[in-house]
C-alpha cells in the first residue's frame, strides 16, 4: 500500500485519506492506484459497510491531478489495470460501498470530481469547492461535466465555464454537500453519517445506492434493476430478521443476505 493514502478501520467503516499534504493531496498515478485498489478491496470485504474518503492536513481536501507529475508523463505503476478500473468506478459514482466524503478543506478540479463520486459530503466551513480545468487549457473529464446531475444547470455551467469557486456555504444551499461544520469536526461528522449507515440493513442500503443514482442517470435501467433488487430484499434473511426485531422490540442483526 502506498504512503500516499492511509487506511484505517473504525468498526465496519473504512476511512481512506489521501497523504500528500505538502502537495495540497494532489493525485499522482501513485496515488491514483492507491485509492482504486483500497476501494476494490472494500468492494471486496463483506465487514466493510461504509467508505469515508478525506485528506490530510488543512490545505486542501484535493487539489486535483498533481501537474507536476501530469507535465513530467509520469507513469501509472505496472500492472494497476484493476486499481484504475476501481478509481474510475469512484469517479462514475459506481462504486458499491456507499462513500461519504469528508471535505477537510478546499476541493478542486480533480478533488472535487472524487467527492462527486461519493454519495453523501461532510464539508468543513472554509472549503471552497471548484473546477477550474479551463483555467489551465483543459476540462473536467474526470467526471466534473457531469455536476449537472447534482446541481442546477445554470450553476453548473457557471462552475465549468468560469473555473472560479463557490464556498461551502452556497454548496449547502445549493445541496451539493450535505453538511457544513467546523475543520475540526469534519470527520468525526462524516464518521457518525457513516455510522448510521452501517446500522442499516446491506442488502437494502446496496439497493438504495444503486436505484436511486440510475433514476438520475438511466430511468429504464432504473426500473429493470428495481424488478430485481426487490426480487432479492423482500425474499432476504434481512427481511425477516428486520420485521422480526420490530415486532420483538430489539436491535436487527443484519447478516447481508
Amino acid at each position: 500500500m502506498s504512503d500516499e493514502l492511509v487506511r484505517e478501520r473504525r468498526g465496519s467503516v473504512l476511512i481512506l485519506r489521501l497523504n500528500r499534504p505538502e502537495a495540497r493531496n494532489a493525485l499522482t498515478p501513485g496515488l491514483v492506484t492507491a485509492l482504486g485498489a483500497a476501494l476494490n478491496d472494500a468492494e471486496a470485504d463483506p465487514d466493510v459497510r461504509v467508505v469515508v474518503l478525506t485528506g490530510t492536513g488543512d490545505r486542501a481536501f484535493c487539489a486535483g491531478m498533481d501537474l507536476r507529475s501530469f507535465a513530467a508523463g509520469e507513469p501509472a505503476p505496472a500492472g494497476s489495470e484493476e486499481a484504475m478500473a476501481g478509481f474510475l468506478r469512484l469517479v462514475r459514482g459506481e462504486v458499491t460501498v456507499p462513500l461519504v466524503g469528508a471535505a477537510n478543506a478546499s476541493a478542486v478540479a480533480g478533488g472535487l470530481e472524487l467527492l462527486l463520486g461519493c454519495d453523501l459530503i461532510v464539508s468543513s466551513s472554509e472549503a471552497q469547492f471548484g473546477l477550474p480545468e479551463v483555467k489551465r487549457g483543459l476540462f473536467p473529464a474526470g467526471g466534473g461535466t457531469a455536476i449537472g446531475l447534482r446541481l442546477p444547470l445554470g450553476v453548473a455551467m457557471e462552475l465549468t465555464l468560469t473555473g472560479d469557486p463557490i464556498s461551502a456555504a452556497r454548496a449547502y444551499e445549493l445541496g451539493l454537500v450535505n453538511a457544513v461544520v467546523e475543520p475540526a469536526e469534519v470527520l468525526d461528522a462524516a464518521l457518525a453519517l457513516a455510522e448510521r449507515i452501517a446500522a442499516n440493513a446491506p442488502l437494502g442500503v446496496a439497493a438504495c445506492k444503486e436505484l436511486v443514482r440510475l433514476t438520475v442517470t438511466d430511468a429504464g435501467q432504473a426500473a429493470e434493476r428495481l424488478d430485481h433488487w426487490r426480487s432479492v430484499v423482500f425474499s432476504s434473511d434481512d427481511a425477516k430478521e428486520g420485521a422480526t426485531a420490530f415486532v420483538e422490540k430489539r436491535p436487527p442483526e443484519w447478516r447481508g443476505r
